[in-house]
């Protein structure tokens, strides 16, 4: 255990300082494009299956639309959110995260929950999941976390010594994995779970005013979840349980529908607030910022064609329209560029050509042209100014409100408050006596399977978490409970020495 390591190389040989934080323009700010080692890690991690998507790889699709209920102009100038009733047509992919396209519907897994909302200017994403939280807070992290959830490179099956081994020496992962592991972790059904923006995004309105937001998308049919037994049934009767649910529902005309609801933060209190609310594996009680009703997302025609809607269908976080922005979020920055290269690389450059991507109500004009499946370009110029007639920048008045950005450039760690207590509040305060026996006995289940230093370091995360929790844990895989304590007392670094 003790051998000497290898020192971890770019692709062509560097030396790499930091594996784990992106360079920010400060230690809260946004990622530079400098940062080469970030740039080369997500482009590869893009390009490693062929044709499937990396994540969200199984998934089921639906056309809707989205209505305004409540108005919250004052906050954003974004078109579609204008006035109460106005109505835009809307597509929805769900999906399972860590399967490929053969897995099944029902595996322990969050799921993605990404919405497409065809506006008057342009295409706006909202690419999210089924959980306010997520495992990692940095982008450079997240190829290793999903090789950490896919299959052994040399068994070609899933690995429990894999899957915690990442996780338990990555303590900001302990709130989304105790959700992953509660009743939670397998939706009983595409429509019976909510979805989440996840992480902060920014409204601004024409004033240049901005406030910080964080997207809820509460089920109107209840929510409704799979115990483990149950789920585990399903895998062998019906893989494709929750797409065939979805399109049975629909068929039938059983629309399914959620209530749209935002958490508005001003800038202020976002300053000194006791979370740094772009850390996405926290949340923002709601008790401090109250939920805003926005809107109703209501479901009610299926694809006609599967691969040509829902498997072609391609969600980009950097899909923004005027009134809505990105946020200084670590993970948020990486997707901005991770998802469009994906689909550059995985249905080719001119992949918004294709129909369920195209925007509907706002004409592309720009000088992109030519290359893989080109379907028009134009006769005009091709270069920007021209003389020609060529569309022109529309100028200030869609211009994004801007943020102040100072500090050193640098691969600057993540500080933060507390990567525990939100999980054990989970457990203490959220969780009755019921959920609680569930959300050890799942963990216990699939713990077990792992070397016993990995259950050894995953017990203290838990218990760090909660006594009680981390405790019952260790007792359900027979571990001495009185080392998990001394453990339990070692800074992370002392931890990982000796349990490694």
């Amino acid at each position: 255990m003790n051998q000497k390591k290898e020192t971890l190389t770019t692709a062509f040989g560097a030396p790499v300082a930091d594996d784990q934080n992106s360079i920010t323009a400060g230690a809260d700010g946004p990622a530079l494009l400098q940062d080469v080692k970030l740039l080369e890690k997500l482009a590869h991690f893009n390009r490693e299956r062929i044709p499937e998507r990396v994540v969200h790889a199984k998934g089921a699709g639906a056309h809707g639309y989205f209505i305004v209920t409540n108005d919250l102009s004052r906050y954003t100038r974004a078109a579609f959110l204008s006035e109460v009733g106005k109505r835009t047509d809307t597509f929805v992919r769900f999906s399972t995260v860590g399967g490929g396209r053969d897995s099944a519907d029902t595996e322990r897994d969050p799921r993605g929950f990404a919405v497409k909302f065809y506006t008057e200017e342009g295409n706006y994403d909202l690419v999210g999941n089924n959980t306010p939280v997520f495992f990692i807070r940095d982008a450079m992290k997240f190829p290793d976390f999903i090789h950490s959830q896919k299959k052994n490179p040399a068994t070609n099956c899933k690995d429990p010594d894999m899957f915690w081994d990442f996780l338990s020496l990555t303590p900001e992962s302990v709130h989304q994995v105790t959700i992953l592991f509660s009743d939670r972790g397998v939706p009983f059904s595409y429509r019976h779970m909510n979805g989440y923006g996840s992480h902060t995004f920014k409204w601004y309105n024409e004033a240049g005013e901005f406030v910080w937001v964080k997207y809820h998308i509460k089920t109107d049919q209840g929510n409704r979840t799979l115990s483990e037994t149950e789920a585990v049934k399903l895998r062998g009767e019906d893989p494709d349980h929750a797409t065939r649910d979805l399109y049975r529902a629909i068929e039938k005309g059983e629309f399914p529908s959620w209530t749209v609801y935002v958490q508005v933060i001003p800038p202020g209190a976002a300053m000194d607030y006791k979370w740094n609310i772009f850390d996405v594996t926290k949340v923002v009680p709601h008790s401090d910022f109250p939920l805003q009703e926005l809107g109703k997302l209501v479901l009610n025609r299926n694809p006609e064609n599967y691969f040509a809607e829902v498997e072609q269908a391609a969600f980009n976080p950097g899909s923004l329209v005027p009134g809505i922005a990105a946020s200084p979020d670590k993970l948020l920055q990486g997707r901005l560029f991770g998802y469009h290269d994906a689909h550059l690389h995985r249905l080719g450059p001119n992949y918004h050509q294709i129909p369920i991507n195209q925007s509907r109500n706002s004409p592309e004009t720009n000088y992109q042209r030519d290359s893989y499946m080109q379907q028009g370009g134009g006769s005009g110029p091709n270069y920007w100014p021209n003389t020609m007639g060529g569309p022109a920048p529309a100028g200030p008045g869609v211009e994004e409100a801007g943020f102040d950005v100072s500090g050193h450039a640098a691969r600057h760690p993540f500080v933060p408050a507390d990567d525990y207590k939100q999980a054990g509040d989970l457990f203490r305060k959220v969780m009755d006596e019921p959920r609680r026996e569930a959300l050890v006995s799942n963990i216990v289940g699939h713990l077990k399977g792992a070397l016993g230093r990995l259950q050894l370091r995953s017990s203290v995360m838990f218990f760090k978490a909660d006594e009680e929790y981390g405790r019952r844990v260790a007792e359900g895989l027979g571990l001495n409970v009185a080392r998990i304590e001394e453990l339990a007392a070692m800074s992370h670094e002392e931890l990982v020495k000796a349990t490694s």
